[in-house]
This record gives C-alpha cells, sequence and structure tokens, in this order.
C-alpha cells in the first residue's frame, strides 16, 4: 500500500493548529498532535524537520489560507473597498480565532529582532496589499499612508479577537456580544479612516 504522505502533512498540520493556538510552540506535545492526527509522531521529524519547524508550518498555512480567503482584489482585478474587506477580515477571525492566538505565540516564543519565519515572503505579501490600498485610494487621496491605513485595517478587524477581554472591558460585554455590531462598528471605523 502507498503511503500518501500529503494527507499525513495535512492531517498532522490540522492536529498542529488546535494544539500550538492553545499551548505555544514551548508547550505544545508532538506525542498530542499525532495522537489526533492518528499518525506515528516519527513522521512529524522528516516531514517538517521537528517541533519548532512543525510551528512555522502551521503559521504559515494559516496565513496563506487567510489571504486566499479574504483577498484585497476580487477574482476580475478590482480592488475590494477598505471597509469592505476589513468586515471580511472581521469575518475570518470569528471563524478562525485559532491564527490570532498563533500569531500572539509566535510574537511571545519569538526573538523580536530576529525575522519571522518566511518573513521575506510575508513581507512580500503584505507589501503587494499596500500597493493595492494605495490604488484603490488613487493618488494623493487622504492623509493617511497606505502602509498606515492597511495596518490600521487589520488591527481594528482582528484585535477585539486577539485581546477580547480588553474589548470586553471597553466596549462592554453586551457589544462584544454581538457579532454583527461589532462587525458594522470595524467597517464604519475603516469607512471614516479611509476617507
Amino acid at each position: 500500500m502507498a503511503w500518501d504522505t500529503a494527507k499525513t502533512k495535512r492531517l498532522l498540520l490540522d492536529a498542529a493548529v488546535d494544539e500550538f493556538a492553545a499551548h505555544g510552540p514551548e508547550g505544545a506535545r508532538i506525542d498530542r498532535i499525532a495522537a489526533a492526527a492518528g499518525v506515528n509522531k516519527e513522521r512529524i521529524y522528516p516531514y517538517f524537520g521537528g517541533k519548532t519547524q512543525l510551528f512555522e508550518a502551521v503559521v504559515q498555512r494559516e496565513l496563506e489560507q487567510l489571504a486566499a480567503a479574504v483577498p484585497l482584489a476580487e477574482a476580475d482585478g478590482r480592488a475590494v473597498e477598505l471597509p469592505e474587506y476589513a468586515g471580511r477580515v472581521f469575518d475570518y477571525h470569528l471563524a478562525h480565532p485559532h491564527l490570532l492566538r498563533l500569531l500572539q505565540w509566535e510574537a511571545l516564543c519569538g526573538d523580536a529582532a530576529a525575522p519571522a519565519a518566511g518573513e521575506e515572503r510575508r513581507v512580500a505579501h503584505y507589501a503587494g496589499k499596500v500597493e493595492a490600498v494605495a490604488r484603490a485610494r488613487g493618488e494623493g487621496a487622504g492623509a493617511m499612508r497606505p502602509e498606515d491605513l492597511l495596518y490600521a485595517v487589520v488591527a481594528l478587524a482582528g484585535w477585539q479577537f486577539a485581546a477580547p477581554q480588553l474589548a470586553r472591558m471597553i466596549l462592554g460585554g453586551a457589544a462584544v456580544a454581538d457579532p454583527a455590531a461589532r462587525r458594522a462598528a470595524v467597517v464604519e471605523m475603516v469607512r471614516r479612516l479611509a476617507s
């Protein structure tokens, strides 16, 4: 019987998402990942190299899934309006809260002065988004630089999921408990920023 390497890798990555989101790269256990995946833990080493590389692969895959699910341009090449983009990013984080936890773990466990895993690829990805923001806004539109505007959009769309306790304390429990109202508030804030 042939070994399905792609399926095994996918099973390990799927299991590793939950483990790393819950425990971080230091607290995650290879045994638990392998058991959740239904795969021998020895498969992790030839496929990923070790726990650190598996964590990096998980973060990279999850970021790629976000990028694919929430592009800044429509299929026909037209730019997505920034408020709508912010709403879509908000929706993605609502449905996939583990991504921000993974990014928090990456920040907490990494060396702030050292590049993150895949940083060159990630910088290029964000540079493309900055260019899309600049194109969508046109020449001389608004006082805010496109880099700052994109960063603000990303922060507004995700921060309540990254620090839910802070959102609850500032906005109130009822406001945070109503995702549709929070999404609408995020979209409106981005509309004002982008104008």
